[in-house]
């Protein structure tokens, strides 16, 4: 069977350090980074608006059931030596045709999002240069050229500075707009106003929640990281990846209660509502506030591009390895195979047309049933294979794992049925 990762930095020897050290994180920050992009920030800050501090609780189980389910994919890949593909392939075949059909469809949509979204803040940062179009494929082309020449160590180095851009905005406009401290601990107990079940849901199972959790293991190896000797190591770069989150989270939440909630203010769904805060912010704290506000948006956005380039590119390279070894030989870097290099002009090339025609209807529909049914099934497979003979003994899911995996399969149920009642059929 082909080896469908990389080595990167994280191996040196293949030893794991004595002690799991800051020095030791990568995979997470990439994970969290890619999984936030700009719609869970607007969520977020929609949220804060509509309700104050008084879901922050939902934001903390949110990071707790995230944590939960990377730290199950980290620890399917080091345990049993199997990517999660291989995985999912031994419950049946219907798992590779529902993987096919999601990675196809999801990847053509996905593709024209991240790049309208990556272009949204550059068109308002340098109005008058080029149209949205424009920038939106100039971010795709940007991608596709860097993840194309780089392998993972440069990946993660760029991804790690862009989540420093993303922290510093975050946490400066958390500060900025003075958060009164006695309301955001209230807002730890859980509470739910009328009209807050669906906001509570998405904050819960939506920041940072998508196809980018199953990508984690494939970065854990891309790392280095190929045994239980480095599993110390993936727990602690789980948990700083989504506490990170956490703060990226609490600080929109922050954001949302003080300059939304309290004059009154609603922003537009989907990306373009960081646009509206971009003006809020500029006609109360200034333009320099609003442009390195635009800078963050830009750097949530960008991070969440290249993360879906290289992580499902990787996966894609390993799903086509498993079924075609072949086209992924042994010994050979996942990031420089047919597959992957295929899939990241799949991400590229195709959704470009969505940038210039509304989406077909048929498309929409299809691209929602099978993205709301993509969480519960990562969940729910991650149970079935971390309590089986699949997983050795030692590493099988305990009772905490087991409740979190297993709230986290019924939460996202409940997101499906959601998504799919919202679906414009």
């Amino acid at each position: 069977m082909a080896d469908t990762t990389t080595t990167g930095t994280g191996a040196r020897g293949g030893v794991p350090p004595r002690r799991a050290g800051w020095r030791s994180i990568g995979p997470g920050i990439v994970v969290a980074a890619t999984g936030v992009g700009a719609g869970d920030l607007v969520a977020t800050l929609i949220a804060g608006g509509r309700f104050g501090y008084t879901l922050l609780w939902a934001a903390v189980i949110g990071c707790l059931v995230k944590i939960s389910l990377a730290e199950a994919v980290g620890r399917w890949h080091l345990a049993t030596g199997r990517t999660l593909f291989d995985g999912w392939r031994s419950l049946g075949s219907w798992t590779t045709v529902y993987f096919a059909g999601y990675v196809v469809v999801w990847g053509f949509v996905y593709g024209a999002a991240a790049m309208s979204s990556s272009a949204l803040p550059l068109a308002a940062l340098f109005p008058g240069t080029l149209d949205l179009k424009a920038w939106a494929v100039l971010c795709g082309l940007v991608g596709l050229v860097f993840v194309w020449f780089n392998r993972y160590a440069a990946f993660e180095k760029v991804m790690t500075v862009l989540v420093g851009v993303m922290f510093a905005v975050t946490v400066y406009l958390a500060v900025r707009v003075t958060p009164h401290l006695g309301a955001a601990v209230a807002g730890l107990v859980p509470v739910l106003p009328e009209g807050s079940l669906v906001y509570t849901l998405g904050l819960i199972g939506g920041v940072g929640g998508t196809i980018t959790l199953a990508a984690y293991g494939y970065w854990v190896n891309a790392k280095g990281w190929r045994d239980t000797g480095w599993m110390k190591v993936m727990r602690l770069d789980n948990r700083v990846a989504y506490l990170t989150t956490g703060v990226f989270v609490v600080a929109m939440l922050f954001v949302g209660a003080e300059l939304l909630h309290s004059s009154g203010i609603a922003l537009a769904r989907g990306d373009r509502g960081l646009l509206d805060l971009g003006t809020v912010l500029a006609q109360t704290y200034g333009d320099t506030t609003a442009k390195l506000f635009l800078i963050g948006f830009f750097a949530t956005s960008f991070t969440s591009l290249i993360g879906v380039w290289h992580g499902v590119s990787l996966m894609f390279a390993d799903f086509v390895g498993k079924l075609r070894p072949s086209l992924v030989p042994e010994g050979r870097s996942a990031e420089k195979s047919l597959p992957f290099r295929a899939y990241l002009l799949w991400l590229t090339f195709p959704p470009v047309s969505l940038l210039f025609l509304d989406q077909p209807f048929g498309l929409v529909v299809v691209y929602g049933v099978i993205g709301a049914l993509f969480m519960p099934f990562l969940a729910l497979t991650l149970v079935w294979l971390l309590n089986s003979a699949r997983t050795p003994a030692e590493w099988r899911s305990g009772a905490v794992s087991n409740g979190m995996l297993g709230a986290a399969g019924l939460l996202f149920v409940l997101l499906c049925v959601q998504q799919l009642r919202d679906l414009p059929w």
